[in-house]
C-alpha cells in the first residue's frame, strides 16, 4: 500500500525536516522520493518551477505531474494544518500565531541562508561532488554570521522549553530543523553562551517527530562524513 502523501526531495534538506516534523506530529502516514537537487530531473522542475525541494503531492488528488502538488515547506505546513488540524501547529491567538509565522520565516530564510549556504553546502556539496570541503567559509560562517542569529534566538526563548506556549508549534519545529543542518557536520552552538537554545533543539531532536528524518540523514552522512568538523 502506498501512502496518499509522498514527499519529494532529501532527507539532508531542512525544508524536508520540518515537513516531515510535522506530518509525523500529526500522525500523517506518507512515502518519500528523493530527486537529486544537483541535477533537478525535468519532471520535478515541472511540478517545482523555483527547483525548490521538497514537493509534496496529495495522491487522492492526482497521481502524475503538477496537478495534486504544492511546493514550498510553508505552504506545505499550511496545507497540511488545514488537511489534519489536530494536533496544531500554528497557534490558534492570533498575535501568537503571528510569532509562529515570524519564527518560521527568520529559520527558513535568516538560518537557511547563513547555515545552509554558508556552511552545509560549503562543505557537504563539495564532498558530494569529491572536492574539498571549503572549511574557510564553513568556518567564518560559523565563528562570525550564526553566532547573531542564536543570540536573537536565546533572548526570545528566554529561559523557556517552547518559543511559544506550553505545545510544540512550527516555530520550535523550524528553528530545530535549521540548527539540525549545522549540527550534522559542525556539532552545536557552545551550550554555555546559549544554553536555552541548545536545550531546545536537545529536546526536539529528541523527540519523536524528529526520528525518520534522523535516520535518513544519519544513513547518508556515515557514508560521506564520518567525523564532524572543527571549526572553532
Amino acid at each position: 500500500m502506498t501512502a496518499s502523501l509522498v514527499l519529494y526531495g532529501s532527507p539532508l534538506s531542512p525544508f524536508q525536516r520540518k515537513v516531515e516534523a510535522v506530518m509525523a506530529l500529526k500522525g500523517l502516514d506518507y512515502d518519500c522520493e528523493d530527486v537529486n537537487v544537483m541535477g533537478m530531473p525535468d519532471w520535478y522542475k515541472e511540478i517545482s518551477p523555483l527547483g525548490r525541494i521538497p514537493s509534496l503531492r496529495d495522491r487522492d488528488i492526482a497521481q502524475e505531474g503538477a496537478a495534486g502538488t504544492i511546493t514550498d515547506s510553508s505552504a506545505i505546513c499550511g496545507y497540511l494544518e488545514k488537511l489534519q488540524p489536530e494536533p496544531a501547529v500554528y497557534p490558534d491567538d492570533a498575535f501568537d500565531h503571528g510569532r509562529a509565522l515570524w519564527l518560521e520565516e527568520y529559520a527558513d530564510t535568516g538560518m537557511a541562508m547563513a547555515g545552509g549556504m554558508g556552511l552545509f553546502r560549503p562543505i557537504i556539496f563539495n564532498i558530494f561532488q569529491r572536492k574539498e570541503p571549503d572549511l574557510e567559509t564553513a568556518r567564518k560562517t560559523w565563528n562570525e554570521k550564526l553566532p547573531p542569529l542564536w543570540d536573537y534566538l536565546e533572548q526570545y526563548l528566554d529561559g523557556r522549553s517552547h518559543f511559544i506556549g506550553e505545545t510544540i508549534t512550527i516555530a520550535d519545529i523550524s528553528v530545530a530543523a535549521q540548527i539540525a543542518q549545522t549540527d550534522m557536520l559542525a556539532g552545536l552552538p557552545d551550550k554555555s553562551r546559549w544554553p536555552a537554545l541548545v536545550a531546545h533543539y536537545e529536546a526536539m531532536k529528541a523527540h519523536d517527530c524528529f526520528q525518520r528524518n534522523n535516520a535518513g540523514c544519519d544513513k547518508i552522512l556515515a557514508k560521506f562524513v564520518p567525523e564532524k568538523f572543527d571549526l572553532s
